[in-house]
């Protein structure tokens, strides 16, 4: 068995063991206790790391660039086309899918992969395409997260330098912003975790270490299944990659790489699953929302839903990965990778324009039903 496969079953294993763990955690406080270990400890943590271990390299500066753009049109795209499945605009539903669906977590369902079938070097490019990613799920997210909830509560008696001056204040008392700001000072004056004393980055490591198995583990604990919802998320997750799809081919087409490798590190890359850290700021939200009895009665975001996308994206796009590299090189060529796209989006919509034909139907039988019953009572 390869590692690639090995790691990936790793992580499914953590999943199901949350799963197991659900009874233990019967109250809403435990489920805080472990969500602000996450978000407090372990997530500042893992980003401080990976912030003091990046060498930018100026030739790939374009590749963060690229992978923010990358979540701008995805966030686009969720804006217009989720109404297909039934996702009504202005809702808890929409802004959920909004921050969540064009972000990325390449570090869980990506980066194994990256490293096992196209080695350290392409990692690296990875990484830094995973700068401009982290741009938008931290703070472009985190500043979404708060317009919408001023705007869904119709907080207007703050004018909008105190709401800047609030969302600036918040901003800089989240744990996760205190270290970037730390990290970004540490390297400019050139220290890094290799010049850090041993005893201050042997802590910080193990801390770090703790992100990946209590995430995992939370997402089992805190999922609720409900069918129905289950395979809208997946109808979601095939149009999200079906599109995403489209975009890598479209982007292989016109923009040449240099190798097989970098061709499919622009394909597998976009598929990450989606990110934690839109989560924690909902989170973050909900716990405003929760001090105040008016604010809690219209969540701005629906965590539910949050959590279970959470729970299907990552052993989706790590199959949907794990796919694209043991295909050989069918995915190098870009009209292979429009094709299965094309595919996937089919597989998502065709479902939604036969139900939509079929209730069509119905209303036309009723209707002509309706005018028969008429005409005989006349």
């Amino acid at each position: 068995m390869s590692i690639a496969l090995q790691k990936t079953l790793s992580l499914i294993l953590l999943i199901i063991l949350g799963l197991f763990l659900k009874r233990k955690f019967v109250t809403p406080d435990q489920n805080k206790g472990i969500k602000t270990i996450i978000l407090d400890i372990a997530l500042p943590a893992m980003i401080f790391v990976a912030l003091l271990k990046i060498e930018i390299n100026p030739d790939l500066l374009i590749l963060p660039v690229l992978a923010l753009v990358f979540n701008i049109i995805l966030l686009l795209f969720t804006r217009y086309t989720m109404p297909v499945f039934g996702i009504e605009n202005n809702s808890a539903s929409m802004r959920t899918l909004m921050l969540l669906i064009p972000s990325l977590a390449p570090g869980l369902t990506c980066f194994p992969f990256v490293v096992e079938y196209l080695g350290d070097d392409v990692l690296a490019w990875a990484a830094l395409s995973d700068i401009g990613n982290k741009v938008f799920v931290l703070i472009a997210a985190y500043m979404l997260a708060m317009s919408w909830f001023y705007k869904n509560h119709q907080l207007k008696s703050r004018s909008n330098v105190q709401k800047i001056k609030e969302l600036l204040v918040s901003m800089i008392k989240e744990p996760i912003n205190l270290v970037i700001i730390t990290a970004i000072i540490l390297l400019s004056i050139g220290v890094n975790l290799d010049t850090m004393p041993i005893f201050l980055s042997d802590a910080i490591l193990m801390m770090k270490n703790m992100m990946t198995p209590l995430v995992l583990l939370f997402i089992g604990i805190a999922v609720v299944f409900k069918w129905a919802q289950l395979r809208m998320i997946t109808a979601l997750l095939v149009f999200r990659a079906g599109f995403i799809f489209m975009l890598s081919g479209i982007f292989v087409l016109l923009v040449p790489l240099p190798n097989e490798a970098a061709i499919l590190l622009a394909v597998v890359f976009p598929q990450s699953a989606v990110s934690f850290w839109p989560f924690a700021h909902m989170s973050a939200v909900r716990s405003l929302e929760l001090k105040n009895k008016d604010l809690e009665k219209r969540p701005t975001f629906d965590l539910e839903l949050g959590i279970n996308v959470l729970a299907v994206s990552m052993p989706f796009s790590t199959l949907l990965i794990l796919g694209v590299f043991t295909s050989g090189t069918y995915f190098t060529n870009p009209y292979h990778i429009l094709l299965f796209g094309a595919i996937m989006l089919s597989i998502a919509v065709i479902p939604k324009i036969i139900y939509w034909i079929r209730n069509t139907e119905i209303g036309l039988d009723s209707l002509t039903e309706k005018k028969l019953d008429d005409s005989r009572a006349e």
